[in-house]
């Protein structure tokens, strides 16, 4: 079954100083819980996003087992969207849609993350017991921390 994660968030920065985090992947580790273990290895330097891009990560989610993920960037719009999408990983199916929209207090980042577990019933089953709670929880972490970057 296909679930959907939707979240927005108020930034009190311009489009570019939003663009310029939220499109490096060597910032996720920031907004990402430290007990995942989530460790960006694709060496882009200080490369833009772009169209194509694939980056390769470890991460941790559940019980400390270290997982390859592999996410391709198939749409940029510059300084608007860009969407990442899993290649290879622990779903069936990642595709997380970012969205930054400019306004009078700076910037509404928006996150709308469509996603599916493999294993059809038992899937379902484990995102009711788990994964919904911790993705809930990995954006909690994230507005807690963009929060302190972009709000104080």
């Amino acid at each position: 079954m296909k679930h959907q994660l939707y979240r927005e968030q108020q930034l009190n920065c311009d489009k570019e100083t939003a663009w310029e985090f939220f499109s490096s992947p060597y910032n996720l580790a920031q907004i990402t819980p430290k007990e995942m273990g989530f460790v960006v290895h694709t060496d882009v330097g200080n490369q833009a996003i772009f169209e194509g891009m694939e980056i390769e990560y470890t991460v941790s989610p559940l019980l400390k087992i270290p997982l390859k993920w592999r996410t391709k960037i198939t749409e940029v719009t510059f300084q608007k969207s860009f969407t990442d999408f899993q290649e290879k990983g622990p779903y069936k199916l990642w595709n997380h849609f970012h969205e930054f929209i400019p306004n009078k207090e700076g910037v509404l980042m928006k996150d709308t993350v469509d996603y599916e577990l493999p294993f059809g019933l038992l899937g379902d089953i484990t995102h009711a017991l788990l994964v919904k709670k911790k993705l809930e929880s990995i954006f909690d972490f994230r507005f807690k921390v963009l929060e302190q970057k972009f709000n104080k």
